[in-house]
């Protein structure tokens, strides 16, 4: 049975789109039988939240074992404790969850295998393939030689084993400080790779440790760990970026040497983003310089920041199967991130009406104290979502930017001599306008035709435009905040000799703190996105709100790309 099920899987996969080349790999190991089932692995380090170009990965992992019918892990790459913790740990796998992925092939650390791998370099040591070196770091870095002059060999490199067994002993049992000596593989110093020239794969490091506390004072490389994890894990296809294929070499060379699974190991192109930065590194130094406000800020590329703005599972997902997976480095444009969201937020997300800008519009011929229900449909790509119900009464409030005092014929919205729609509602004509002290609109004036109340006008008069409102006596007060793209530049991180803080968007938040939205929306959860009429996507921020002590929303994205770089 499961094999007809891998075989129908296989099929599937050829009748479908072209597959890119890991794929392919993946369907020829299955087909040859060198893989019965695939096992991939998503190897984070919890020293931050994991960003856009991670989604990448995960789809990538978490996405091939799925179609697949493989496994896959999640594994904390956890070898630098003085930068990873628990946060970082709990953040990492909520954001996955989020993204709609399993780790189905369980949950392991690196840490998990700190005895192994000491040992595994005990065995490096025995086979005369490893040896403890004392030179200082600027020592190694002299006599490693440059990628077109060979190094030199250290001058402890051809240390008896016996003794370099001793002094390993020695450096785990905490016998020497912080940078007294370090463990190297012993390989070629003349190599062309100069990851290949005696890379050093144990150093002491006193540091608590947020899963083993003070049992270690010495901790592998990530070169040396990555590889045996994935061997110990029974890995059939190790999946990283790029920037590791120039690693290759090490990690199939620790595999040979220690006669382990080899676990294949295959590159691919990361996720670079324009308009951003993608280090984790330059990230903190946002988070902690409080150029934003956390790793979540809505204006990050991470993960909790995405969700926090209203991105939603989906559209992430159809972006990073959108812009593929390849060998050639490249840069994806914002818009496309924006465009995936549009996408599904315009077949997903409920319609409601907000004013982020508010002035009066009496409609002087509407009874006063009079209020009639009005219905509006939920979302007009989906009919199952049924209607709401419109409180509609003589004062309303309408956006600022929709009347002129002056307007050409091109102007399809309130102006002197102009008729418009109300939406849902009815058609107004104009009739007059209040200024205040400061020369600003204050109040329009309408009239209105009550046979041409919307789903049944009866009045034969067209009118071109359409604008939202909302009912004054039934409006909630709400803050608004819009987001934009934090750097004002595309390569904020690309310019010699310049710090990418010179490149921030002093636009990339704009707060609104009068707005007036629909009373439906006083039932609005957090995270879930709404379609405010004629303004953009919004979620309500919940965590923000709760701050507040007051509706706090996010806009996610404008209705159309009106991004002018």
């Amino acid at each position: 049975m499961a094999d007809a099920r891998k075989q129908t899987d296989l099929n599937k996969a050829e009748e479908g789109s072209p597959l890119h080349f890991i794929e392919q790999i993946i369907v020829d190991d299955l087909k040859s039988g060198k893989h019965e089932r695939i096992h991939t692995r998503f190897p984070p380090e919890p020293n931050g939240h994991l960003h856009i170009g991670h989604a990448k990965a995960i789809c990538l992992s978490f996405g091939l074992a799925e179609k697949h019918n493989g496994f896959v892990n999640l594994r904390f790459d956890d070898t630098n404790p003085e930068k990873e913790n628990q946060e970082y740990v709990d953040a990492i796998k909520r954001d996955i969850i989020w993204l709609g992925y399993t780790w189905n092939g369980g949950e392991f650390y690196t840490s998990d295998y700190f005895e192994t791998l000491f040992e595994f370099a005990v065995s490096l040591i025995q086979k005369g393939k490893a040896y403890v070196d004392h030179q200082v770091p600027a020592e190694m870095a002299q006599q490693k030689g440059t990628p077109t002059s060979p190094g030199t060999n250290s001058p402890h490199r051809n240390r008896p084993i016996e003794e370099n067994l001793q002094l390993f002993r020695d450096m785990r049992a905490g016998l020497y400080p912080d940078g007294h000596c370090v463990l190297r593989a012993r390989i070629d110093m003349s190599h062309s790779n100069m990851h290949m020239r005696d890379p050093i794969i144990y150093r002491i490091k006193r540091a608590h440790h947020h899963r083993t506390g003070d049992d270690w004072c010495i901790y592998p490389m990530y070169d040396f760990a990555h590889g045996q994890s994935d061997s110990i894990e029974n890995i059939t296809h190790s999946l990283c970026t790029l920037e590791f294929e120039v690693h290759r070499p090490l990690y199939e060379w620790f595999i040979k040497e220690l006669n382990i699974y080899p676990s294949r190991q295959i590159e691919f192109a990361r996720l670079n983003l324009d308009h951003t930065v993608m280090s984790k590194r330059k990230l903190l130094r946002l988070v902690e310089d409080g150029v934003v406000d956390g790793w979540d800020d809505p204006r990050m590329p991470t993960i909790s920041g995405l969700r926090r703005r209203g991105f939603t599972p989906e559209s992430i997902r159809t972006f990073c199967e959108r812009v593929g997976i390849a060998k050639r480095e490249n840069v994806i444009d914002f818009s496309l991130l924006e465009w995936a969201l549009r996408d599904h937020l315009n077949k997903a997300a409920n319609r409601a009406m907000a004013v982020l800008d508010p002035i009066k519009l009496v409609i002087i011929n509407y009874p006063e104290g009079k209020t009639e229900d009005l219905t509006s449909e939920n979302n007009p790509e989906d009919p199952s979502a049924g209607s709401r119900i419109m409180p509609f009464s003589r004062e309303l409030w309408m956006e600022r930017e929709d009347f002129k005092e002056e307007a050409n014929k091109k102007w399809f919205r309130l102006a002197p001599g102009k008729t418009v729609r109300l939406k849902s509602a009815f058609i107004v004509r104009y009739v007059d306008h209040i200024t205040g002290p400061d020369g600003r609109v204050n109040e329009v004036h309408v009239e209105y035709f009550p046979d041409s109340r919307s789903g049944s006008d009866t009045s034969g008069i067209k009118a071109k435009g359409t604008l939202h409102w909302v009912n004054t006596a039934t409006a909630i007060d709400a803050e608004v905040r819009l987001y934009d793209r934090l750097f004002s530049d595309p390569t904020p991180d690309g310019h010699e000799g310049l710090d990418f803080i010179e490149f921030l968007n002093p636009n990339s938040l704009e707060t609104k703190w009068n707005c007036k939205l629909e009373p439906s929306l006083s039932n609005a959860e957090g995270g879930v996105p709404y379609q405010f009429t004629r303004l953009g996507y919004f979620s309500l921020d919940g965590e923000q709100s709760a701050e507040a002590g007051h509706p706090v929303w996010n806009r996610s994205v404008t209705l159309k790309d009106g991004w002018k770089g």
